[in-house]
């Protein structure tokens, strides 16, 4: 090798032991806490992205923390009921869910979802386990009730969801068995409500809850957005919970990132010290949120 390649070489060493020394302070902050995370949107279907969520979590769970895993799945069962001939229908963006389709949602989402997912954690080097809500009485669910002004008469009428649910109560002390284990806990959004019944949950709902239930030092919610934006698309880097319910309020916060907001509100009220909303498609998005000085999306405090 020449004096140069060599030079070069040593360069992008003392570049890395850089990155790594001022990653050190973040890494000691986050030592022996909580992280939820919501994994899901289109980096749940990209090779290279899910490989690179799955060695974050290994490296996270390495250097001391204590990463907690919730997962979506809405396309890969939407592909399911199509293949099956299973007709499926939303309502302001909830999956309606009758008896046929809840079978067809808890099969993919705590059987083939939920293995990949684990998979490759274990494959980049880690120990997880696949569970969903219902084990362990992890989620205890309730049936989510909603209601809508008809346009026509302007009467509220009651929506029926079917096994739509939504948390009632989050038990967490499966996980922390998890924990102390040194396994990395991946879980599917699935519920189980006093009634025996079970219940398909939003996964962002279900995350932030056990966030909540678990303290967690951050609550990171991976979404297709690079995070709130202003009025002029500018990223806005830092919200209180007040600033971000004027925002709702004066329309700058719209549409599908409404319930995010309002999910990572709850959490950071509920026991979680502080939500981040940020794109899942950057690489290495999670380690880039917890150990830089500004992060890469939207952070939520109390």
């Amino acid at each position: 090798m020449s004096e140069s390649s060599l030079n070069e070489l040593r360069q992008e060493w003392l570049s890395k032991a850089g990155i790594l020394t001022e990653a050190l302070p973040f890494m000691r902050r986050y030592s022996g806490k909580t992280v939820a995370v919501k994994f899901g949107g289109h980096a749940m279907g990209d090779d290279e992205l899910f490989q690179s969520f799955a060695a974050d979590m290994v490296l996270m769970k390495q250097v001391g923390m204590n990463p907690i895993v919730v997962h979506g799945g809405g396309p890969q069962i939407g592909k399911m009921l199509e293949r099956l001939a299973i007709k499926s229908e939303f309502i302001d963006g909830l999956r309606v869910t009758d008896s046929a389709t809840v079978e067809i949602v808890e099969m993919v989402l705590s059987g083939s979802i939920n293995k990949s997912i684990v998979a490759a954690i274990n494959a980049a080097g880690g120990r997880a386990i696949g569970i969903s809500g219902k084990d362990g009485n992890l989620i205890t669910a309730r049936k989510l009730q909603r209601t809508k002004i008809d346009p026509d008469s302007n009467i509220e009428k009651v929506l029926d969801l079917g096994f739509v649910g939504e948390p009632e109560s989050v038990d967490v002390s499966i996980l922390k068995t998890f924990a102390e284990g040194g396994l990395i806990p991946v879980i599917a959004p699935i519920g189980f409500g006093e009634d025996g019944e079970t219940y398909n949950i939003n996964a962002d709902t279900s995350a932030g809850a056990i966030a909540s239930a678990s303290d967690a030092a951050r609550f990171l919610l991976l979404t297709d957005v690079a995070g709130v934006l202003d009025k002029n698309g500018n990223l806005i880097p830092e919200l209180s919970v007040v600033e971000a319910r004027n925002l709702i309020e004066d329309g700058t916060i719209s549409g599908g990132m409404i319930p995010k907001i309002e999910t990572c509100i709850d959490a950071v009220e509920n026991g979680a010290r502080a939500a981040v909303i940020f794109d899942g498609r950057v690489p290495h998005a999670c380690l880039v949120e917890l150990f830089t000085p500004h992060g890469v999306g939207t952070i939520i405090r109390g």
